[in-house]
C-alpha cells in the first residue's frame, strides 16, 4: 500500500520543506481586504506579517470542499490512500468538514482518512512527521489514524506574544482575556491542549514569561508526559514570528 500524508497551512510546514518531505499542503485561504489569497501560494509569510501589522482586514477560511477533493482526487492517481491532518477541531472546522466528506463520498471510503489529534503548528507538523515514519515502517492507514487518534493529546503549546488582538480577532482566544491583556501592557503566555488558547499565565517582562514556559514544559516532562519523556519519545520545538536570533536564544 502507498500511503500519501496531507496536511493544512496550520502546520507551520513551508510548501518547500513540504515537497523536500513528499507531504501535501492543502493551502489554506486568507481573506485580506475581501480579497482570497492562498498561503504560500499567492501570500507570502512577508507579505501576510505586513498586512497584519498594518489595517488591513485579515481573516482565515478553511480550505473549501471542492479543493480537498481536487487534491484527494490527485494523490490517489499516484498513492492507494490519503492520510490528511488538518488544524485541530477545536481551533477551526477543517476536520469536520474533511471527515464528513470521507464518510459520505463512496469514493474516499477506505481510501481518504481524515484525523483530528488535537494539533496545530509545530506539535501538528510532529504528528506529519510521525504518521510520515510510520508509512515508511510499513505501517497501513488504519493503524497510523489509530496512533495519531490515541496520542493527539500528548501534547503542550505555550506561547508569549506581544499582543493578543490577532488571536481575539481569529476567534482563537476569549475576548475578554484579550482585552484585559492589552489594556494592562503585560506578557500574556497562553496555553494550549488540543483546544483553544487559554491564559496560562502573565507576565510583566518578557524575560520572565519566557521562564514561565521553560518551567511549565519541564512540569510537563516531569508529570504528564513522564512516561514517553523517559523513553525518549518527547520532542521540544520552538516557533517563533520573524524573529530567529530570538528563537535561538530561548532554544539554547
Amino acid at each position: 500500500m502507498k500511503i500519501a500524508i496531507s496536511t493544512d497551512g496550520n502546520s507551520g510546514l513551508s510548501r518547500k520543506e513540504a515537497e523536500e518531505l513528499g507531504v501535501t499542503i492543502i493551502p489554506t485561504p486568507v481573506i485580506i481586504d475581501g480579497e482570497i489569497y492562498l498561503e504560500d501560494i499567492s501570500l507570502t509569510q512577508e507579505l501576510f506579517y505586513e498586512k497584519l501589522t498594518g489595517n488591513s482586514q485579515i481573516t482565515t477560511s478553511q480550505p473549501s470542499p471542492d479543493s480537498l477533493m481536487e487534491y484527494w482526487d490527485k494523490l490517489l492517481q499516484e498513492y492507494d490512500q490519503v492520510i490528511y491532518i488538518p488544524i485541530s477541531s477545536g481551533l477551526a472546522a477543517a476536520y469536520d468538514t474533511a471527515y464528513q466528506l470521507t464518510q459520505t463520498d463512496e469514493k474516499y471510503k477506505g481510501k481518504i482518512f481524515a484525523v483530528d489529534n488535537h494539533r496545530v503548528s509545530v506539535t501538528q507538523k510532529q504528528s506529519i512527521l510521525d504518521a510520515l515514519k510510520m508509512a515508511k515502517e510499513g505501517k497501513s492507514a488504519e493503524e497510523i489514524v489509530q496512533w495519531l487518534t490515541e496520542t493527539g493529546m500528548k501534547s503542550s503549546i505555550y506561547i508569549m506574544v506581544d499582543t493578543l488582538t490577532y488571536l481575539r480577532k481569529g476567534g482563537r482566544l476569549n475576548p475578554a482575556v484579550a482585552f484585559v491583556g492589552n489594556l494592562l501592557k503585560i506578557k500574556p503566555v497562553l496555553q494550549n491542549h488540543g483546544f483553544k488558547f487559554d491564559q496560562f499565565t502573565k507576565a510583566r517582562k518578557i524575560s520572565d514569561a519566557k521562564t514561565a514556559m521553560i518551567n511549565a514544559m519541564t512540569k510537563d516532562l516531569e508529570t504528564e508526559f513522564k512516561d514517553e519523556y523517559e523513553a525518549g519519545k518527547m520532542t521540544l520545538q520552538v516557533a517563533h514570528t520573524q524573529n530567529l536570533d530570538a528563537a535561538l536564544k530561548f532554544k539554547s
